[in-house]
């Protein structure tokens, strides 16, 4: 899938994983480069991902709602909206140590962008069979 978003819904949803990153209180340099991974995937050629996972970060501090994140992702394709929760959970397992906040942020989240919670759970199987 290809797709380039926008600066500012880069912004939102690269914010979301950043807040996903963060939830545990434990932000490792692992978490900050699956972000960066994701950023490069999604940006404009030749933007400079360090400086957008930093306006990220700065825009999770100063935020207190969700759904700021959520509202770009919930207005995208199913296929879309999977990428995303995959990213979430990405950030989530990296640690191999998932804590009940980090569920429920994501539970929250699918909730919020209209994503079925089976295909949620199918996801974070799949990415745990695959480690």
């Amino acid at each position: 899938m290809t797709i380039q978003l926008k600066h500012e819904d880069l912004l939102a949803v690269s914010a979301l994983l950043v807040h996903a990153s963060k939830i545990d209180e434990n932000y490792s340099e692992k978490e900050k480069s699956l972000i960066k991974s994701f950023i490069k995937t999604f940006a404009e050629t030749n933007a400079n991902i360090d400086n957008i996972l930093i306006e990220a970060e700065n825009i999770e501090k100063n935020s207190n709602q969700l759904l700021n994140f959520t509202n770009v992702i919930k207005q995208n394709s199913i296929e879309f909206k999977s990428l995303i929760i995959k990213e979430l959970w990405k950030i989530v397992l990296s640690d191999k140590n998932e804590d009940i906040y980090e569920s429920n942020l994501i539970r929250k989240v699918c909730g919020l962008i209209y994503f079925p919670d089976k295909m949620s759970g199918d996801i974070k199987l799949s990415l745990k069979v695959n480690k």
